[in-house]
């Protein structure tokens, strides 16, 4: 599948990772959308790459969903490509107060709001020739690290059910995709884990999405750069031990209170 000339909507792509997908797939000739919940950082996008559109809309809001299809098919009438990537990564401390609405975001803009996208787009993008859906999930799908703990539940839970997608969709025209990042040098990366990540070296965004079309153009259905990889493998190979790892990483402290 060649990732050129397609007509491809991706979500929170005005930073990050997704906005490293939206500027390399611009360069490939395809028309792009990126959505967004910043309006600055969606002028700025649009600032950045003049070619690309940009809708205000959030993934975690089901009534914006159905709005985002609404306005999307209407104008895009040639969309076959979403890209789940909207998402967020908290440093969460469990032991401490927090509302119950709150604590569970990450499952809502991580999880949920993939997975209402593809039930909204896909009866759109079966009825199109080489549908394809991208979700982006995370090497933490594979060993969890405790100092994001949500965030590991929600990607854990999107890999699962990417695989159970893609075992429903087998000859429906419609190809699924899992991209699970490393660390990567975004402001998620860097944002709440400055002490967790001081001396770790993420990857960089460009390599990172290089690699991503490369294999999905090659025909992978399970892109695993870098550590995302070795993650899969000792998940398997060495859980205990893989976790351990990451229990320290985490730098896990008794609450000062």
């Amino acid at each position: 599948m060649q990732l050129r000339h397609r007509t491809i909507l991706i979500t929170g792509g005005t930073s990050g990772i997704g906005q490293e997908l939206a500027r390399q797939l611009l360069q490939r000739g395809n028309t792009v959308i990126v959505t967004g919940r910043d309006q600055a950082r969606i002028d700025q996008t649009s600032a950045d790459l003049p070619s690309i559109h940009t809708l205000f809309s959030d993934a975690s809001d089901r009534s914006a969903v159905q709005r985002l299809y609404e306005e999307v098919v209407e104008r895009f009438p040639s969309l076959d490509t979403i890209v789940n990537n909207a998402g967020i990564m908290r440093n969460l401390r469990l032991e401490q107060d927090r509302p119950l609405v709150d604590v569970t975001r990450e499952i809502e803009i991580d999880l949920n709001g993939p997975i209402w996208m593809v039930q909204q787009f896909l009866p759109f993008l079966k009825a199109r020739k080489q549908g394809l859906i991208i979700n982006i999930s995370s090497g933490l799908a594979f060993v969890p690290f405790p100092a994001a703990p949500v965030y590991s539940a929600a990607k854990a839970g999107l890999h699962a059910y990417t695989r159970c997608l893609r075992a429903q969709l087998e000859g429906a025209g419609v190809t699924v995709v899992e991209l699970a990042p490393p660390g990567t040098e975004t402001p998620l990366f860097r944002g709440e884990f400055a002490e967790e990540m001081k001396g770790e070296k993420g990857m960089d965004p460009a390599v990172l999405v290089q690699r991503a079309i490369k294999g999905i153009e090659s025909g992978k259905t399970e892109i695993r750069p870098g550590p995302s990889n070795i993650l899969k493998i000792a998940s398997r190979l060495a859980p205990g031990f893989m976790f351990k790892q990451m229990v320290r990483m985490s730098k896990l402290r008794p609450d000062p209170a």
